[in-house]
């Protein structure tokens, strides 16, 4: 007998791995559903190709932009009335990524051998959660092409927000390190030549001037070890940052930044709570929902808020109740909850919540940086004047002695 990994959604509808002992994949399938459960994933211990578990911790993502292209190619075939296997064939085939298509091969292989697709994908273990439950969820309803067509406008909609969010925020980012760079280069190696120059006509300098070379002869001094505890502070944060302790820490200090964290906490609900309408879409029930969207906020404050959502639901409360306690659920999400609740439209409220979500922080972020920008300029101005004042004013004195 082999050792074989499955996981699967038991009798009480949570998501479980097991390890079985079994003459086959096909035999263990047969088991788990005999038992009521639905199988997600099979794999031998051990054995694979070279995307094997071994491997996983160094396999790399599929780039969002070439996986929405995939599954319009794919949705294009499977609509047109070729076979899943056919479509992935032809599909795998003319696929340029060598790493995709070394997925692709796997998965054909594996649904091949009998695999449903959710889980031949299932098994990869580089493509999202939500993708392949929503696959099991059209697979078990027949309704494959409709829930692909859904989770292609889902992603295209969370990566135009994405984008949203990188194009606000890139110019402020490249406006601040050219301000670090220039005032090092400044303090760094144009005040000390001019340093030197004044020592050698043993003038009396102005108090501007003395500070600013006090301040650049510190800089040099310390610029090696700053560098250095800067770097290892970095490299400690991040080191803590993934520890238990360390992340629900930081994450919390996140979200009580002044005008960000509030961003931040509806922008990781925006998120979520479309991942979670897309789910509920798709058929799947909500406690398999909120397991699957527990961990994708990013926030470990948020996950624990879901994950204890979670239980007061399987204890008969409803989804708006559970969230209640959570000082990090925001309350609008809460009241649209509850009306999707009683109306019996969960899935398209929460759409609404992260609908408008995303357009208020569009919004804010467009307001925060039109006032971040012009900060940083006039701190770039007030500091460029402030040198050139201490550099120059000397000069100017001296001239006038001279006249």
């Amino acid at each position: 007998m082999s050792e074989f990994r499955a996981r699967y959604v038991n009798n009480s509808g949570e998501i479980v791995s097991n390890t079985f002992n079994s003459v086959s994949e096909a035999d263990l399938r047969h088991r788990l559903s005999e038992q009521g459960c639905y199988v997600y994933s099979i794999d031998e211990r051990g054995k694979g190709l070279s995307l094997a578990w071994g491997d996983r911790s160094r396999r790399k993502k599929v780039k969002s932009g070439e996986f929405i292209i995939f599954n319009q190619q794919f949705l294009a075939l499977v609509h047109a009335g070729l076979p899943i296997l056919k479509s992935l064939d032809l599909l795998t085939q003319r696929m340029r990524n060598p790493y995709f298509q070394l997925l692709l091969t796997d998965i054909g292989a594996r649904v091949k051998s009998g695999a449903l697709l959710s889980e031949a994908f299932e098994a990869q273990g580089v493509f999202p959660k939500v993708y392949t439950a929503s696959l099991y969820a059209g697979e078990k309803s027949g309704n494959l092409e409709e829930v692909i067509r859904r989770y292609i406008e889902y992603q295209r909609v969370i990566d135009a927000t994405k984008g949203k969010v990188k194009s606000a925020i890139t110019y402020p980012i490249i406006l601040t390190v050219l301000l670090i760079v220039l005032v090092t280069y400044l303090m760094a190696v144009v005040v000390p030549e001019f340093a030197k120059f004044y020592e050698g006509l043993n003038a009396q300098l102005p108090q501007i001037t003395l500070t600013l070379i006090a301040i650049s002869r510190s800089i040099r001094q310390h610029l090696l070890t700053g560098l250095i505890l800067g770097v290892g502070g970095l490299v400690g944060l991040r080191i803590w940052s993934r520890s238990a302790k360390g992340g629900l820490t930081l994450d919390g200090i996140k979200l009580r930044l002044p005008v960000v964290g509030d961003l931040w906490n509806k922008f990781a609900f925006s998120q979520l709570s479309r991942t979670l309408s897309t789910l509920l879409s798709g058929g799947i029930p909500l406690v398999n929902s909120l397991e699957i969207v527990a961990d994708s906020s990013g926030n470990r404050l948020i996950t624990r808020a879901v994950k204890n959502a979670i239980v007061s639901v399987k204890e008969g409360q409803s989804l708006s109740k559970s969230l209640e306690s959570s000082s990090v659920v925001p309350e609008l999400a809460i009241e649209m909850v509850q009306v999707g609740e009683s109306t019996g439209s969960l899935s398209e409220m929460l759409r609404h919540v992260a609908d408008f979500y995303d357009e208020e922080v569009n919004t804010r972020l467009n307001q925060v940086f039109t006032y971040i920008e012009p900060i940083l300029l006039v701190i770039l101005a007030t500091i460029v004047a402030f040198v050139l004042i201490a550099l120059y004013l000397p000069i100017f004195n001296l001239s006038s002695m001279v006249r």
